[in-house]
């Protein structure tokens, strides 16, 4: 028995084993969730998510998380597969191409610009709106997004990603309320510390600042196994009144600017 059993949740976002999303996908499985897997068709095909969701016995849909469309569908088809409303969602959903073709944010292509606040912050509300519409979550229900620091401090490099992020987090707080009034749904995003993800791939300072952070972190930086477990919790009833929050899965590098390393560091230079 574990934290999620008899739990059913809809997990946005794996790509291969190293996504965030599909460390969570096993984690809830192993607490007893039953899961239905969704990504675009072009993830699903470049990535290696079709033998993942096979190997764990797990329903795979392709699904544009920007189309209403095709959000309807899946929550419908997603009910029907795993025999009732969904308890839980997981929105890893972001890409920019500003970001992949290293663009500076002066001067961004604003048509990439439009596609990345589309795909990795408009998804969520898409995806709440349909939800409420079609009164697919179960009451109490949660739905985590996750973000990452750059929504609110200058990062070098993250472009118009950091932009979108904290448009989702906004996104968050707002349906955090309106949902939470209509069905007790929780609305809560996680800021995760750098991964080595194939997303995470896109940015090119990912590899230096995942040592920075790292440094600068009293317990060192969060692995996607850590951001599983938070999300977790967050689906869990242990946090049924948690909503409308930014939860930092990060060693505590959002609280820390100055560390004795980083002080004997600069004296040298």
């Amino acid at each position: 028995m574990g934290v999620l059993s008899g739990k059913r949740g809809l997990i946005f976002g794996a790509v291969d084993e190293r996504s965030l999303a599909w460390h969570v996908a096993k984690r809830c499985i192993a607490e007893g969730a039953h899961v239905v897997l969704t990504n675009t068709s072009a993830a699903i095909q470049l990535g290696t998510v079709s033998e993942l969701a096979a190997a764990e016995n797990l329903p795979l849909i392709a699904c544009d998380a920007t189309n209403v469309d095709e959000l309807r569908e899946l929550l419908r088809q997603t009910q029907e597969l795993l025999g009732g409303k969904i308890d839980f969602v997981l929105h890893a959903v972001a890409q920019s191409m500003n970001l992949r073709r290293h663009k500076p944010y002066e001067a961004v292509n604003y048509k990439y610009y439009e596609q990345t606040i589309d795909t990795s912050a408009l998804s969520l509300h898409k995806l709440l709106r349909v939800a409420m519409e079609e009164d697919a979550i179960a009451e109490k229900g949660s739905v985590v997004a996750l973000t990452y620091i750059a929504s609110e401090r200058y990062f070098y490099g993250y472009n118009d990603m950091a932009d979108a992020k904290a448009l989702l987090e906004q996104i968050a707080r707002q349906f955090g309320a309106i949902y939470g009034r209509e069905k007790g749904v929780r609305v809560n995003v996680v800021s995760q510390s750098p991964t080595p993800t194939r997303a995470g791939g896109a940015w090119k300072e990912i590899e230096f600042f995942y040592k920075y952070s790292n440094h600068l972190s009293p317990i060192g930086n969060a692995d996607a196994d850590d951001c599983a477990g938070v999300c977790v919790a967050l689906f869990s009833d242990l946090m049924q009144k948690v909503t409308m929050q930014t939860i930092y899965c990060d060693g505590g590098f959002s609280k820390t600017i100055l560390t004795p390393e980083l002080v004997e560091d600069y004296r040298d230079k």
